[in-house]
């Protein structure tokens, strides 16, 4: 029986100071679901499920380390310097 095990993990002090300041800026207010990690018990298979970041009804995902941030899904990214340009769009 395959038995995966799922862990929280929180996002980082810096990652959530650039987006709430980047959220102040725009005159909104970011909604911040923490990631985590899935393991499969007994193997070596990993998957880290990014944190989720709703402004303005758009879902924005982000990892701790990553200076890009993703749009709805991994296939489009901006840097999370643009963000405010992209939310002021």
């Amino acid at each position: 029986m395959i038995n995966v095990i799922q862990k929280e993990i929180q996002i980082g002090s810096e990652l959530k100071r650039k987006i709430e300041f980047i959220c102040e800026f725009c005159n909104t207010h970011p909604r911040i679901i923490n990631g985590s990690i899935r393991t499969i018990e007994h193997t070596n298979i990993n998957y880290i499920e990014p944190h989720k970041i709703i402004i303005k009804g758009t879902t924005f995902l982000a990892f701790d380390n990553d200076q890009n941030i993703y749009i709805n899904n991994l296939s489009k990214s901006i840097p999370i310097n643009k963000l405010e340009e992209y939310l002021k769009q």
